[in-house]
């Protein structure tokens, strides 16, 4: 282990085995942990960076103990303490990911092959046992989705699931929202008919990145879930078809919903969303939803209208799904924002009941880092 500073003590570099790593001056200060840095309490930023000095560098830095680094900044005079483990997880200096389209590495990408492996636990164990309700959030992060069986079978019972890590976002369509399929339906909303791979809402901004569909009554013969990992899906179209996957990323859809009296939303968005950097960020799909697109060139309208079939193509492949039948007291959470849902068609005779929510990932990515944190620090 050690560490070098370079001349004019703007660049820092510090060797840990066979990794190494450097630091800018102006970073390392800003990100100082220091009482006089950071409220202890809360970690937030007690100084802005027109507080320090534009001609800030580092007079010295020397390994204290096994992990602490102190360097002595100048003009201000301070010495501060950093942690090896904290500078360690927060490299910068490492090589960035070349190939647009990238996700974060705790996310696992999947198809069909995961079925015999769903994330899935009890309700009841999860109430009683904290590990283990982190343990299933965390395949919920990392996969997407999870499904909960052994739930009650009571109207509301849903909110349940959404207490154990956040908050319920209310929306025009209430706090809930049902989801019937039933012999001779009074509405078509309660017909059997199957419903296309889709993520919901996509005409809000910002859309509703979880959803929770709870499962009341189960009689009837088919109406399987089934579910699509967009990112799986995406990846794929940009494999198989780059200019594709450049055109539904490069331009914005445009989606709407105007049903209701009063209500009328609406918003422009790439049906495959990017980070500056290249990471997948989101998928909008809903074809139901979908308003008259008037952002892409006429040159590449042709073209654009062929990545959207294409697309859909790829999410309808029953090789990229997983499908489950929800029983009366199980439920599906899953990350809207990624994942699509889907319905098989109803036949016969027999009922089949859910209510669904929608939530915020931010509160259920939260709990989840809390507790990653808790253990490291």
């Amino acid at each position: 282990m050690s560490v070098d500073l370079s001349a004019d003590g703007q660049i820092l570099r510090l060797q840990i085995g066979s990794q190494s790593s450097r630091f800018h001056a102006i970073w390392l200060r800003d990100n100082a942990q220091d009482s006089h840095t950071r409220d202890v309490r809360n970690g937030q930023r007690l100084i802005s960076l027109r507080d320090i000095p534009q001609n800030t560098y580092m007079q010295t830095a020397a390994l204290v103990g096994t992990d602490i680094l102190r360097i002595h900044f100048m003009p201000e005079d301070r010495l501060i303490d950093f942690s090896l483990r904290w500078l360690q997880a927060h490299i910068y200096d490492r090589p960035m990911p070349k190939q647009v389209g990238w996700v974060k590495p705790e996310l696992a990408l999947w198809d069909s092959q995961l079925s015999e492996h769903l994330p899935v636990a009890d309700f009841c164990q999860l109430q009683s046992d904290k590990q283990q309700q982190l343990l299933w959030l965390q395949k919920v992060v990392r996969y997407g989705f999870g499904k909960l069986t052994n739930g009650p079978v009571s109207d509301g019972a849903l909110y349940q699931i959404i207490d154990l890590f956040g908050y319920i976002r209310e929306t025009n369509y209430g706090r809930h929202f049902e989801v019937r399929v039933e012999d001779n339906p009074s509405n078509l909303a309660f017909t059997g008919a199957a419903i296309q791979a889709h993520t919901d809402n996509p005409y809000r901004d910002p859309v509703p990145s979880l959803q929770l569909l709870y499962c009341l009554q189960s009689t009837a013969s088919g109406g399987d879930s089934m579910l699509v990992d967009g990112f799986t899906a995406a990846q794929r179209l940009r494999d198989e078809k780059p200019h594709y996957f450049d055109l539904l990323s490069r331009y914005c859809a445009r989606f709407e919903f105007a049903g209701e009296q009063g209500v009328c939303l609406h918003t422009r968005q790439p049906m495959i969303g990017l980070a500056a950097d290249g990471e997948l960020t989101g998928v909008r799909f809903n074809n139901r939803s979908a308003a008259a697109f008037t952002d892409v060139p006429f040159v590449d309208m042709a073209d654009y209208y062929a990545a959207y079939r294409y697309f859909g193509e790829i999410l309808d492949d029953p090789v990229m799904e997983v499908a489950f039948r929800l029983a009366p007291g199980e439920c599906v959470l899953f990350d809207n924002t990624r994942v699509l849902h889907a319905r098989k068609a109803f036949s016969g005779s027999g009922s089949r009941w859910l209510q669904g929510c929608y939530a915020d990932k931010d509160a259920l990515w939260s709990k989840v880092h809390a507790a990653a944190n808790h253990k490291v620090l």
